[in-house]
């Protein structure tokens, strides 16, 4: 029974990372630099075909299919990870999101996350459940909030602005998010992150 639920989140994984490198393809022009920015409140709209491609109505939910949104564009961007996600986000509670981590974690992409030491207790936190499935998390203890809310995808795509990564701030706030592939910009929060990720070692504060 196992040896069959393992293949079978296989095979969904292996789906949606083919699918998600289609569609980044089709995004993507010879030569051009990736630079988009998202507006939130998002449309409400079902995003199950993101997930599960190959089952494209497949899901019965009231919502509208087949809508593209703000919301839509984001889960699609972080997807397309192929090999690495670092993640540093004050407030992660939306289930959505969630679940894509957990989907990129569950084909092999090496997935760091960095919240705050605050947050991360407080009820409908996933911080939880992205720990409890093996995926490598760090609270940082500074005397000040980690307020950041940024992803670096593959070390070469930038995902920040002022979402947290939360239901509210999908559904219920004006918020912004910026994604850019342009080094000058992506580099700086890859240095920004190894340096948090490293000041907040466990192995380091006690020597």
């Amino acid at each position: 029974m196992w040896t069959v639920k393992v293949v079978g989140l296989g095979v969904v994984a292996l789906s949606i990372s083919v699918e998600l490198l289609g569609w980044l393809l089709r995004r993507l022009r010879p030569g051009r630099i990736l630079n988009e920015v998202l507006f939130f409140p998002s449309e409400m709209a079902c995003v199950e075909h993101i997930f599960t491609p190959s089952l494209p109505h497949s899901c019965l939910c009231p919502l509208p299919h087949g809508v593209e949104t703000s919301f839509s564009l984001l889960l699609q961007y972080i997807l397309s990870a192929s090999s690495s996600l670092d993640l540093c986000v004050f407030a992660f509670s939306n289930m959505d999101l969630s679940r894509a981590v957990l989907a990129l974690h569950s084909r092999g992409v090496t997935i760091r996350v960095l919240s705050d030491k605050d947050y991360v207790a407080i009820t409908g936190s996933q911080i939880g459940v992205l720990r409890k499935a093996g995926i490598c998390v760090r609270c940082d203890v500074g005397s000040v909030y980690m307020h950041h809310k940024f992803a670096v995808v593959d070390s070469r795509l930038l995902i920040t602005g002022s979402l947290n990564w939360t239901l509210q701030a999908v559904q219920g706030n004006m918020e912004n998010i910026l994604i850019t592939e342009e080094p000058k910009l992506v580099q700086p929060f890859v240095k920004e992150f190894h340096r948090l990720w490293a000041r907040n070692d466990p192995a380091q504060r006690h020597l």
